[in-house]
C-alpha cells in the first residue's frame, strides 16, 4: 500500500518511515503543488487541511499530522504556533525558556494529531498521540529537532534530544499517533 504523507519536510517523512519499519506501507511525499494553508484553530483542523491538500495534488490515500509543544504554565502555548513561535529554532527555545523563567510548573506535552483520507478523499480515521514531560532550564542533547533539547520525557532522565532515534520512535507523540493509524489500517484488511 502507498500513502502520501502530507509534508514537504524530508526529515519528518524519514521519521515516519523509521517508526513504521517494514509495515508494508510505502510513505511518499505529495505531488508537486502541495501547499496547505494551515489556518485551523486546532491540531485536528490543521491535520485535516493538510490531508485534504495532499489528496488534492496526489489523488490517493493521504495521511497528515499537525503537532506542537503545549506548556501548561503558558496556557498551552506555543501549541498550534510551535513552528512560528519565533524566528530560528534557537530563538524559539530562548523565547520559551524566557517565558518560563519565573514559573514553577514546567510540565508540558508534545501533541500530534493524524488524519487519514481514503483513495476517494474521505476522512476515514483521526487520532491524537501525546508524549508528556517537562521543560528543563538548559538544553541537553544533540539528537532530534525543534524543542527536543529542552523537553525532559516523563519516565526518562533524558531530554528528547538525548534519546536515541530508536528510543524516540517508541515513545514520541508522532509514534503514538502513527501506531494508532497502523492499527486502524490493519483492522481494515
Amino acid at each position: 500500500m502507498k500513502i502520501v504523507f502530507a509534508t514537504a519536510n524530508p526529515h519528518k517523512i524519514q521519521e515516519v518511515r523509521d517508526i513504521c519499519g517494514d509495515c508494508g506501507i510505502e510513505f511518499v511525499l505529495p505531488a508537486k503543488g502541495f501547499n496547505p494553508v494551515e489556518n485551523g484553530d486546532t491540531f485536528e483542523a490543521n491535520s485535516l487541511i493538510k490531508a485534504k491538500e495532499a489528496y488534492r495534488v496526489s489523488k490517493t490515500y493521504s495521511l497528515a499530522d499537525d503537532s506542537g509543544l503545549c506548556v501548561n504554565a503558558l496556557n498551552g502555548a506555543p501549541g498550534l504556533y510551535s513552528a512560528r513561535y519565533a524566528g530560528t529554532q534557537d530563538e524559539k527555545i530562548a523565547k520559551l525558556l524566557y517565558e518560563l523563567k519565573d514559573k514553577h510548573d514546567r510540565s508540558a506535552k508534545f501533541v500530534c494529531c493524524m488524519t487519514l483520507l481514503d483513495e476517494n478523499g474521505k476522512m476515514i480515521y483521526q487520532t491524537t498521540g501525546e508524549c508528556k514531560g517537562s521543560i528543563v532550564k538548559n538544553r541537553k542533547g544533540i539528537n532530534g529537532f525543534g524543542y527536543d533539547p529542552i523537553f525532559m520525557v516523563d519516565g526518562f532522565s533524558k531530554t528528547m534530544a538525548e534519546l536515541s532515534s530508536d528510543e524516540k520512535n517508541q515513545i514520541s507523540h508522532r509514534a503514538v499517533a502513527l501506531k494508532n493509524v497502523l492499527k486502524f489500517l490493519q483492522s481494515m484488511s
